[in-house]
């Protein structure tokens, strides 16, 4: 309890708000089916609006924990709407700073869930986080990493919301700075199997095809050696379709001639990528050769480069 709380305590119709609150998670307790859930959601929605005037939410979190439970992926989407309304408000009471501070406090919940969610869910999933994420700016970036691996999934080609997606992810790049965010993205990349393609596959759409890596070198982030860890696991993934777009990155991102990335790094890469031969997959033994062999103004540096 922060020094705010223990002030509005004097308040006695705070404290009326705080056993209401507390009247209302009771309810979660003693649900047993998903229908309870929604009732549940409800009284405690009823609570909140009611006493909106308050900035500060009692309970909070009780409230984050119930609600991260009311998003579990085998519940129904009815639920998860109910609860995504819960998250709703509280944003519209708390305003943009105090969610900056209590940012993984209620994104526990939220960034698992759009690779679950029913089609009826991701708009307002996306909704929630294009009114009240966006807007914290440069505070979001403590959690930045959860939020692109939650929100990737939704970067699926043919998906309906695709394009929302893409644009939120360009959104939040500008909104962070693009070093910032890239760091996070391979941060993503490298820890979470199941955002690999579609992180890399928008790394590959944001390239500037026209410019050289050394013009466009925020794509690496703050820390080169997170990038080069994270494309050397990425080259290695058991899906092909992984590998074939890392391979795509390695080809355009890593030319043996570039100075940014070190000898070392290169060795790491390039040590990755020939696990690839072991698929016996033309479609990627062809990127790897291109890689390797170059165009003709880089053959000699190639060249140079494995023979020291």
């Amino acid at each position: 309890m922060n020094a705010e709380e223990v002030e509005l305590l004097s308040d006695s119709k705070y404290r009326n708000y705080v056993a209401a609150v507390d009247k209302a998670l009771k309810n979660f307790e003693y649900s047993s089916e998903w229908a309870d859930l929604i009732s549940a959601l409800g009284k405690l929605n009823k609570v909140l609006q009611s006493n909106a005037k308050y900035q500060v939410v009692p309970k909070k979190l009780t409230i984050g924990k119930r609600l991260a439970q009311c998003l579990h992926p085998a519940l129904p989407s009815g639920v998860h709407r109910k609860a995504l309304e819960t998250y709703e408000i509280i944003f519209k009471i708390i305003g943009p700073k105090r969610l900056a501070k209590d940012l993984f406090l209620y994104s526990s919940g939220l960034f698992p869930l759009l690779s679950n969610a029913a089609m009826s869910v991701k708009p307002v999933l996306l909704g929630l986080y294009e009114t009240y994420y966006l807007p914290l700016g440069k505070t979001l970036k403590p959690g930045l990493q959860g939020l692109l691996t939650g929100v990737l999934p939704g970067l699926e080609e043919g998906s309906e919301y695709y394009d929302r997606t893409n644009m939120l992810l360009e959104k939040v790049a500008a909104a962070v700075e693009q070093s910032a965010f890239y760091s996070a993205l391979w941060g993503s990349i490298l820890t979470s199997p199941a955002v690999r393609l579609p992180g890399v596959t928008f790394v590959l759409l944001h390239l500037n095809r026209k410019l050289s890596m050394e013009d466009q070198l925020y794509v690496m982030g703050s820390d080169i050696e997170l990038m080069v860890e994270a494309v050397s696991t990425s080259v290695q993934d058991s899906s092909v379709l992984v590998q074939r777009s890392t391979l795509d990155l390695i080809l355009f991102c890593f030319p043996f001639h570039m100075s940014q990335a070190t000898r070392p790094d290169m060795i790491r890469i390039l040590s990755a990528a020939l696990h690839v031969v072991l698929r016996r997959d033309m479609s990627l033994n062809r990127r790897l050769y291109a890689w390797l062999l170059g165009k003709r103004h880089t053959h000699a540096h190639t060249m140079v480069f494995l023979s020291r």
